[in-house]
């Protein structure tokens, strides 16, 4: 076994790109830090609930319709944060209920990301960014005393964050008004969730998503986080830089088998990398009835590989008839300016403001 994770680290260091991974904003991203006390006259009130317990002198409040509140759970070690983006007429029209759409962010990446991608704080919805680890993946892991401790992210969004969200504002809570939508390990993870839960979500979108596990460059991606692997991704992605301080790595090492298990297609040893894989046509049955888009470039190093699983991805939902929107915009010069085809928010927020007038529309045309 030895040799096998060693095979595997090299292969992680030649794509960990592939999970990247969600890297910080560019600089200038606005910043947070006021107590939320400061604005509990115009912000909602939360009550702790479906196993979250709040810890309020965590808060912080970036605006009177951006908020970041922390909570505590059983199904993970430590505090973890959600940033909620409300609708500027959510205080005042006190009566309406709003759409929701969850924005799970990348590797290396946390709830402030959603910063770089504006179209996403939209006055149609609510948007909630729940954390989602430097390399969760959007999984309840199968080793749960590596060094991360405690790791049911999967149960931790879908049976305690999803409810309390709906239970703490005014939201409408049906699938036809549900949408989660993700980047690089969060497209995985918006994917897998939209697959795992279809009577919660009716809408998902995947951009640059590692979203094809049959693939062993996506496998190797996790397998880069689990290890740590920074160098490829720093080096190749413009949201972050060597010395920068925007490529922040995955956490601790854990063990290459921690989040899905072995890897390797051996006496059927991957069958849990195969049992949450998106692009399994049995997942992407699931799908039925649900509004799908994927993005991606394929002009760097990362987006030549996302840009494979959303075409495999893509092809086997045409096979099964579901019906599906695939935008490859290249080298990006056809989705906007900002966009050089790789795998940065440079091409994530024109794709999003793309994307949000669409779901949007959906939304209304639910009712």
């Amino acid at each position: 076994m030895t040799s096998l994770r060693l095979t595997a680290f090299g292969a992680a260091l030649a794509f960990t790109a592939l999970a990247g991974t969600g890297a910080a904003p560019p600089a200038g991203t606005p910043g947070v830090t006021v107590p939320i006390r400061a604005a509990s006259a115009v912000l909602p009130a939360f009550q702790n609930g479906f196993g979250l317990t709040l810890v309020p002198e965590d808060a912080q409040v970036h605006s009177p319709t951006d908020f970041t509140i922390t909570v505590t759970t059983g199904q993970l070690s430590g505090k973890h944060r959600i940033r909620i983006l409300l609708p500027s007429a959510y205080t005042t029209d006190s009566d309406r209920r709003w759409p929701v759409t969850y924005f799970l962010h990348g590797g290396s990446g946390n709830v402030n990301d959603v910063a770089a991608a504006p179209a996403l704080h939209a006055d149609s919805m609510i948007t909630v960014v729940p954390d989602g680890g430097l390399k969760g993946w959007y999984a309840d892991w199968l080793m749960q005393n590596t060094a991360e401790g405690k790791a049911n992210w999967e149960t931790f969004h879908l049976t305690q964050v999803v409810p309390f969200i709906d239970a703490n504002l005014r939201t409408l809570n049906d699938r036809a008004h549900r949408a989660v939508v993700g980047l690089s390990m969060g497209g995985f993870g918006s994917l897998h969730y939209a697959q795992a839960r279809p009577d919660l979500f009716g809408h998902v979108a995947a951009l640059s998503g590692g979203i094809d596990f049959g693939m062993w460059q996506v496998r190797a991606a996790v397998l880069g986080t689990e290890l740590n692997i920074t160098g490829a991704w720093c080096a190749s992605s413009t949201s972050g830089t060597p010395g920068s301080g925007r490529c922040t790595g995955f956490g601790s090492i854990v063990d290459s088998d921690a989040i899905f298990g072995s890897p390797y297609p051996v006496f059927d040893a991957d069958r849990v990398w195969k049992a949450v894989d998106p692009a399994a046509p049995a997942n992407l049955a699931k799908l039925s009835g649900t509004g799908i888009t994927l993005y991606t470039g394929n002009n760097d190093l990362i987006d030549i590989h996302t840009e494979a699983a959303s075409n495999t991805v893509k092809t086997r939902l045409d096979q099964l008839g579901i019906p599906s929107r695939l935008l490859n915009y290249g080298n990006g010069a056809s989705l906007a300016p900002s966009c050089n085809g790789g795998h940065n928010y440079g091409c994530w927020a024109p794709a999003f403001a793309d994307y949000v007038p669409r779901l949007e529309a959906a939304f209304a045309a639910a009712g």
